[in-house]
């Protein structure tokens, strides 16, 4: 199938399984500390993908290794206990829109670490979409007053890895297979992994026998196997395919269903942070949209 079409596939499925993830989030911290889930997220994912594809990592050589741990733990580790602890504050329908502000950030990004050249209506995106979430957040915290919104910045941060991670793909590990790349990313980060759950207590013998927490680890299998194990293969073949914004838009519909699920499960949405949503998207819109022929701003920063 030609990369045309086949992008737009995957990016279809992205969307259902990374939206469906912030309500497993939420399932799962009922049972489970913030980082217990990001702990065993990372084990559970690294399982079931060593399973799959560990010879891969034959193909990683050298000085790849370094691109493959930075790109671990700031696009994997990090943001996995970042949202952890932010849905212990804030809405499942909330963070996935705060998350919306990925493709944003990756074009930030790319222009200051990695020399990508940018337009005036990118540039306009960029401020617009970061007005849109410091709208939603603001209202946010009015209709949710008991909720502490500073936890979404929690959130922000989390993107700024994703950003790095996508370009860090698309320009130091594009010859490498998505399988490679992401059980050399789980062989960086399987035993910090294991060392933060050692650590949190949940080896305990009565932690062990709740039945709430058995539950928990349910939902956290299941967000680990699909939302982090086989979405990751999907992912670095999408950004392989196409571009790193491109492949960051797949917030763009992300939030439509992590919202359905949201308000299906008795969270708050009003009209005003719908508005605030709307100016997230166009924002990002602008920032994905094809540049010109001649770019009217270039910037030639320093790679990382």
């Amino acid at each position: 199938m030609q990369h045309g079409k086949l992008k737009w596939i995957y990016l279809t499925i992205l969307s259902l399984i990374w939206g469906s993830s912030f309500i497993l989030i939420k399932k799962s911290l009922i049972g489970l500390t913030p980082m217990q889930l990001g702990a065993l997220r990372t084990v559970f994912a690294a399982i079931f993908l060593f399973s799959i594809g560990f010879k891969s990592i034959k193909t990683i050589h050298g000085k790849e290794w370094k691109w493959v741990s930075i790109s671990a733990f700031v696009g994997t580790f990090i943001p996995a206990f970042l949202f952890a602890f932010a849905e212990t504050e804030i809405d499942s329908g909330i963070t996935s829109i705060l998350n919306s502000l990925t493709p944003l950030i990756t074009f930030v990004l790319g222009v200051i670490l990695f020399s990508v050249r940018f337009n005036k209506n990118q540039l306009l995106g960029v401020l617009i979409g970061l007005i849109g979430s410091i709208g939603l957040i603001w209202e946010g915290a009015i209709i949710n007053p008991n909720q502490d919104y500073s936890y979404a910045f929690l959130v922000i941060i989390a993107t700024f890895g994703y950003g790095i991670n996508v370009n860090i793909i698309k320009r130091h590990l594009q010859h490498l297979s998505p399988m490679a790349i992401a059980n050399g990313n789980f062989v960086v980060l399987v035993i910090p992994a294991l060392c933060v759950l050692f650590f949190s207590g949940f080896f305990r013998s009565e932690i062990l026998t709740s039945s709430e927490l058995q539950t928990s680890i349910l939902y956290m299998a299941i967000l680990a196997v699909v939302g982090t194990g086989i979405a990751k293969l999907m992912f670095n073949k999408l950004i392989q395919i196409s571009t790193p914004v491109f492949a960051s838009s797949v917030t763009y519909t992300m939030p439509i269903i992590a919202l359905i699920w949201g308000l299906w499960d008795g969270e708050k949405f009003s009209f005003y942070q719908l508005l605030a949503s709307l100016v997230i998207v166009f924002g990002v819109y602008l920032t994905n949209k094809k540049a010109s022929r001649k770019p009217l701003l270039n910037n030639k920063l320093t790679s990382l």
